[in-house]
């Protein structure tokens, strides 16, 4: 089985660079890190970058996850050929690109691309935001499904995730102690569903709630607060249609509680989605 460290990096295909970037360093409070061959890297915590703009497709998502080492990483490109997923080893090149010593990339039974990389680079300066946003760090997506429960057993059978709790056929999964670091959420078509940041406190999310009311940023669910994780949310749209999260205040499922701890299984209603009473505007969280 693979074992995932940690949810790395999404690298976004756009038709409009600049405009997205604006987006990510005024809106999303992200930190520019570098910008090369119509490509932008951006920073949200200590890690050399989280988030990927680079000029192209809006449906091109690639979602990458880190292994801790180079024997890992030929062990899980076995371990996906053993299983019929066809895997690629990335060329010098394409690592340089990436910022890593070395990756490899396949697609997910939905078709959703995917990237395996061994020593990512790490910035050795602090995260300093083009706003204040309270962001503390980039923590998971929501990926699109053809079929959740198809899905699931892959990511949990292949790829060592666990499952924390289901929404009809919506399973969170966790790959550390963090109640999800991906949720698989049906629809018609693959891709990153959305992205969600870290931010330290209710505060910081009420204060993007009105910030984003004045700019007529378009918000999509919350503020608000999921029975599943306990995380306080906000999520809202950005470039492509693009959904963005911030949330804070998530459960952790330590070694410890895994001794007791049983998935939940939660009806696809409102309710399930937020305890306090906001309703999704985002096709994939509606009955």
């Amino acid at each position: 089985m693979i074992h995932l460290h940690d949810i790395r990096y999404v690298r976004l295909g756009t038709p409009d660079l600049d405009a997205s970037v604006k987006y990510a360093t005024d809106v999303l409070g992200l930190e520019v890190a570098e910008r090369s061959n119509k490509t932008v890297y951006l920073r949200s915590d200590s890690r050399d970058h989280t988030l990927v703009y680079f000029e192209g497709d809006a449906r091109d998502h690639t979602a990458a996850f880190e292994v801790d080492t180079a024997r890992e990483l030929d062990d899980a490109l076995q371990t996906l050929e053993n299983a019929g997923v066809r895997a690629v080893r990335g060329t010098a090149e394409e690592a340089e690109q990436r910022h890593a010593r070395d990756f490899i990339r396949f697609n997910d039974l939905s078709g959703n691309r995917i990237e395996l990389v061994f020593a990512p680079h790490h910035s050795g300066r602090r995260f300093f935001g083009s706003r204040d946003a309270g962001i503390t760090g980039f923590s998971h997506i929501g990926l699109r499904t053809l079929d959740g429960r198809r899905d699931e057993a892959f990511w949990t059978t292949l790829l060592g995730a666990k499952v924390s709790d289901r929404i009809g056929e919506a399973a969170l999964l966790r790959i550390d102690d963090v109640h999800h670091k991906i949720a698989l959420f049906p629809s018609s078509f693959p891709g990153v569903q959305h992205i969600n940041h870290q931010v330290e406190s209710i505060d910081d999310v009420m204060r993007a709630y009105y910030i984003l009311r004045e700019r007529n940023i378009p918000i999509r669910f919350g503020p608000g607060r999921h029975p599943t994780s306990g995380a306080m949310f906000l999520y809202f749209e950005g470039p492509d249609s693009m959904i963005y999260e911030y949330s804070t205040g998530v459960r952790m499922i330590t070694e410890e509680d895994e001794k007791t701890y049983r998935p939940r299984d939660f009806p696809m209603v409102p309710s399930s989605f937020c305890m306090w009473g906001a309703r999704p505007d985002i096709p994939e969280f509606k009955t």
